[in-house]
């Protein structure tokens, strides 16, 4: 195998390039793979992001290899080692275990004997021992990926996965695209005020799709109890029909009224933070990482998250942002009442959110430890 950069050869397996941050983060990984000279390949069902990928520098393989069902399985993996031959593979990287399976059988099907490498984007349901076995699939490797020291953890203590054999490679931001100096005033304005914001009534938001563990009805009640500051509750994000009916059931029972704005899914929120007072991330359980957090702090805007998973490793409470108690709903509402009494101190802590994830979480410093899996399962440099 030649070791050279220019000579090595990436295979990323996704379910499908839907828009989501396991996408995203293959995707980023394709075009700093491109910027390196080095050629690769993406193998999903397809999805909104593919014109990205291969815009990207990345060919895209439409194979479904995310299929749980045993033919659909075996159809991947026979599909996935011809790729393997014909392109001279030197590594298999899987996001998530179906492919990760269909990798696995491809790579003992094909006769190039490419390396595997997995990244772990989250905490996988493991309570009995069928699920156990399907998600050890990700571990047949001498070298995980884990997106938080959280998941490293977790990896380790639940699978005995060899601590030295992880590399932790936190979720990361642009600081070009998550850059509060490029939101005009005339931008931030007219977002605060389709949000419901203005410039005497504070605007808190929450970005995140709309789904029961993300905590947006702890977020209401918590907005209900807070003390009468006249501020206005923006909701962003996406989901489910169903589950939107039940949040705007819940602010009219609560009496939170034209308080409450549910904008809906929105592609331009480094904006819409920066067009914010306060960010929150009020997830009931654990984040893996939890990119809305770190998001709000490179726009300086400070952010209330719940004391649990990867959060704790990207706010620093009392000086990025305040922690809280997963669905504690008095203890969020005494955060964000205490992140409004000082506005002076809420810009200072929006500035040290800034400098926080410009010096430790951007996508450039992701990428490089990604990349140093590869390296490393290649024997490159140790």
């Amino acid at each position: 195998m030649n070791n050279e950069h220019s000579q090595q050869r990436i295979l990323q397996l996704v379910p499908a390039l839907g828009d989501g941050g396991v996408e995203r983060s293959a995707v980023e990984m394709a075009e700093y793979l491109s910027g390196k000279g080095i050629e690769n390949w993406i193998a999903s069902a397809g999805g909104p992001l593919v014109s990205q990928a291969e815009k990207a520098g990345a060919h895209h393989l439409q194979i479904t290899v995310g299929s749980k069902s045993p033919w659909g399985l075996l159809s991947a993996a026979r599909a996935l080692s011809r790729v393997i031959d014909a392109h001279d593979i030197d590594i298999v990287h899987a996001r998530s275990r179906a492919p990760a399976w269909a990798g696995l059988l491809a790579l003992k099907l094909a006769r190039r004997k490419a390396r595997f490498v997995t990244t772990f984007h989250g905490v996988y349901s493991h309570g009995n021992a069928l699920k156990r076995f399907y998600n050890s699939g990700m571990l047949r490797t001498p070298v995980v990926i884990a997106n938080s020291q959280f998941i490293r953890n977790h990896i380790m203590d639940v699978y005995g996965y060899p601590s030295d054999s992880v590399i932790v490679a936190p979720r990361g931001i642009d600081p070009d695209v998550f850059n509060p100096d490029a939101i005009t005033t005339q931008q931030r304005t007219d977002i605060r005020l389709q949000l419901g914001g203005s410039a005497d009534r504070p605007l808190i938001v929450m970005v995140g799709r709309l789904t029961g563990w993300k905590g947006h009805m702890v977020l209401l009640e918590a907005f209900s109890l807070m003390k009468d500051i006249g501020a206005h509750l923006a909701l962003v994000g996406g989901g489910d029909d169903g589950y939107l009916g039940e949040l705007k059931d819940k602010a009219a029972a609560l009496g939170l009224g034209e308080r409450v704005t549910f904008a809906g899914s929105r592609r331009d929120i480094p904006a819409v933070l920066a067009a914010s007072d306060l960010a929150v991330s009020a997830s009931t359980r654990p984040e893996a990482f939890g990119r809305a957090a770190i998001e709000a702090q490179a726009m300086c805007i400070p952010v209330v998250a719940t004391d649990h998973g990867g959060s704790r490793e990207t706010v620093i409470a009392g000086q990025t942002g305040w922690l809280v108690p997963p669905n504690d709903a008095p203890a969020l509402a005494r955060a964000l009442d205490d992140a409004f009494t000082d506005p002076a101190r809420r810009t200072a802590i929006g500035s040290a959110g800034r400098r926080n994830i410009i010096e430790n979480f951007t996508t450039r410093m992701m990428l490089e430890k990604e990349f140093s899996a590869y390296t490393r399962i290649l024997g490159i440099g140790g």
